[in-house]
């Protein structure tokens, strides 16, 4: 069957491609013979943008499995754990929403990803993956309010390998992966890859004496790879992921306190996911000018079924089932020459519909509510960005984008008497709105003979408003969109022959009409508006390389993210109030020590690293939060020949913090973190 599955979905995508990667805060960086460069990049390098890059290797030295693991990691990033694959919230600078849309934009091999419960993805065997910080509106597709995750995946006309792992940690914790790249000539390629890893969960429901995180997930790719000519890629790619797993760890919070009690609620909840993306991409690369055409679908099936009220009473169980088919379209060309003037011009389209059924039992009412509803969207952008080599080493920037959307919903919403089967009709309405935007982006930079770099932007961001699948009264039904002014300053500066790197920026983001989402029990989540917020801060990155065979990577990000005025009713006003989801400090540091010994052993590798975050606020009230914590991470790994045996830990000093939390109308929840996690690996490359 799920061969059947993949050879149905094969249609595929050209994407944005990086030759390697490091920390930087500009859009190429030269690291000794490492280079990273996407198709989006003018070849002079005119455009600065603050960017976190990590290779694969780096990826594996610091065992980061998962795109959440990034989180303080990469400066001012933030992807809390949910608690299930139903939502994967990802916020950057203090940009980002919890629920429907997000103001991120996530892209593998250049194909897009729009939903956040399609996220949370494998980093196991890819080639890299970046952050591009800030609005990225006039380069790139729907949504980049807050910036752009990238993650790319291996060329098999230029990497050829055969990787087979099986990995055994706590919690019965089993992770296999195996992946191919195989050259067939010198103009046909194919790859694939495939997944498997189940847990037993680290959690434990005091009422069920059970687990409640529970998880199974397999994963799948395959990719054809064509190079008719030099100047011509053509690739087809099909993903396929599967994911069956328990939740939610969610537990109420001691206000007096702020300490976590038991999981304790009297029906099981699980999440299911399944989604395929797959695309088609075009390349032109000539001495003048480059073209890409990509060509992307992806289809999202999902079920949910969650104790939403989290307590041993049947108050609110909710099944919510989805269905989603998207299909896009983005055409670039830009120069491709040596000219002091560099452009690139695109047009992005996307077509979307999305089914939704949710039942809101009731048992101590004995009623259901069921809804019915669907949500098509369309959207249409084009977007300009020119450079220009102003005198020597200074350069400008201009770039300007037209976004259009349509969306429409049509909600059908139904009592039933579970008694006596009795359906009564309660309310049902179509509606549909239009969004309109223009956003520019101005930009001045100044690099040395010596490569370093300083530089300033201005950027205006903005994200479509929607529609709620819940809501209690009839003005929540939609949202409207949100802007932004996005101000930043920074700058790179190489030392000591290139042996210590150093990249600072500052920025100031003023945000009108914010999209926030809270939850109501028995409702679900509803989106509004919030008035008038900004955002602040800093970021820093050190790379030192100070001997052979060891590097220091530390990277700080500082957000001071507030509501200036938003009065959310009559009685409730959290004007000054920090914003939700927004931690006030992100550090990272890791360090890693490759030797090559002459003796039996071919490779030794050492790594250890700390990471730490805070303070969160977890809702608008400011009432719960979680302080600065700190977790470390170790790891170990052997080669012979080739056999590479690894010994891995994190979390060792088992520290206590929230994960995740929000309020609801019935108070304070919370999910822990992973606790204490260690295991091995055996991998296998030939």
């Amino acid at each position: 069957m799920l061969t059947n599955l993949l050879l149905a979905t094969l249609i595929s995508t050209s994407g944005n491609e990086v030759i390697q990667n490091a920390d930087t805060t500009t859009r190429s960086y030269e690291l000794e013979d490492v280079v990273v460069q996407d198709f989006k990049t003018n070849k002079k390098d005119l455009v600065p943008i603050s960017r976190t890059a990590m290779s694969f290797r780096q990826l594996a030295n610091q065992q980061i499995t998962g795109l959440r693991e990034l989180t303080a990691v990469v400066p001012n990033f933030y992807m809390p754990d949910y608690g299930s694959r139903a939502s994967c919230p990802v916020y950057v600078r203090g940009v980002g929403n919890k629920s429907d849309g997000t103001g991120v934009a996530f892209y593998i091999d250049g194909v897009p990803y729009y939903e956040p419960l399609s996220f949370d993805s494998d980093l196991g065997d890819v080639a890299s993956v970046e952050v591009l910080r800030g609005p990225q509106g006039t380069l790139y597709g729907r949504n980049a309010i807050g910036g752009i995750i990238n993650i790319n995946t291996h060329n098999p006309l230029e990497y050829q390998n055969t990787r087979v792992r099986v990995g055994y940690g706590r919690y019965n914790d089993v992770r296999t992966q195996v992946s191919n790249y195989t050259k067939v000539s010198d103009k046909f390629g194919f790859t694939f890859g495939a997944l498997y890893h189940h847990n037993d969960g680290s959690f434990h429901n005091a009422y069920l004496n059970e687990k409640v995180d529970k998880m199974d997930e397999t994963e799948e790719r395959i990719g054809l790879y064509w190079q008719p000519a030099a100047e011509w890629l053509v690739r087809l790619t099909s993903n396929f992921k599967y994911s069956d797993q328990g939740g939610y760890p969610y537990a109420p919070v001691n206000e007096e306190t702020n300490k976590l009690q038991d999981i304790s609620y009297n029906r099981a909840s699980t999440f299911r996911r399944l989604v395929t993306t797959n695309g088609l991409g075009v390349r032109y690369t000539g001495e003048n000018i480059s073209f890409n055409s990509q060509t992307s679908f992806q289809y999202i099936n999902s079920h949910q079924a969650i104790d939403q009220d989290f307590t041993t009473v049947d108050k609110s169980f909710v099944v919510n089932d989805r269905n989603q088919n998207m299909v896009s379209e983005e055409l670039t060309l830009k120069s491709n020459n040596d000219n002091r003037y560099q452009w690139v011009v695109g047009m992005f389209g996307m077509m979307e519909h999305v089914n939704r059924s949710v039942d809101n039992n009731s048992y101590t009412s004995g009623t259901d509510s069921h809804t019915d509803y669907c949500v098509p969207t369309s959207s249409l952008a084009v977007y300009h960005q020119s450079s220009y080599n102003i005198w020597n080493g200074l350069s400008a920037t201009a770039g300007i984008r037209f976004d259009y959307e349509h969306a429409k919903t049509k909600y059908d919403n139904d009592k039933i008497t579970f008694a006596t089967g009795k359906v009564a009709h309660v309310t049902d309405f179509e509606s549909s709105k239009d969004f309109k935007q223009v956003t520019p982006k101005f930009t001045l930079q100044y690099r040395t003979t010596a490569d370093n770099l300083f530089y300033g932007s201005v950027t205006r961001g903005y994200k479509p408003g929607g529609f709620n699948k819940s809501f209690v009264s009839d003005n929540e039904r939609s949202y409207e969109p949100e802007y932004s002014w996005n101000y930043e300053v920074g700058a790179r500066v190489n030392m000591l022959d290139n042996k210590l790197t150093v990249s600072a920026d500052f920025f100031y983001i003023d945000w009108r009409e914010m999209q926030i989402t809270s939850t109501v029990t028995g409702v679900g989540n509803i989106t509004t508006n919030a008035g008038h917020t900004d955002s602040k801060g800093a970021e820093l990155v050190v790379t030192a390389r100070p001997v052979k065979g060891l590097q220091l990577n530390m990277n700080y990000g500082y957000t001071y993210a507030r509501f200036l005025s938003y009065k959310k009713s009559e009685t409730v006003d959290y004007t000054g109030n920090r914003l939700p989801m927004v931690p006030n400090h992100t550090f990272g540091i890791n360090a890693n020590y490759t030797i090559y010994p002459t003796g039996w052993v071919d490779k030794m590798m050492f790594n250890v690293g700390a990471k730490g975050l805070g303070r969160i606020y977890w809702a608008e009230d400011n009432v719960v939060s979680q302080d600065f914590y700190a977790l470390l991470n170790a790891k170990v790994a052997v080669t012979k020949g080739m056999v590479t045996w690894e010994l891995w830990g994190k979390n060792p000093t088992n520290t206590d913090y929230m994960a995740y939390g929000f309020k609801s109308s019935t108070g304070n929840y919370a999910q822990a973190g992973k606790p204490l996690m260690f295991g091995t690996t055996i991998e296998l490359n030939f």
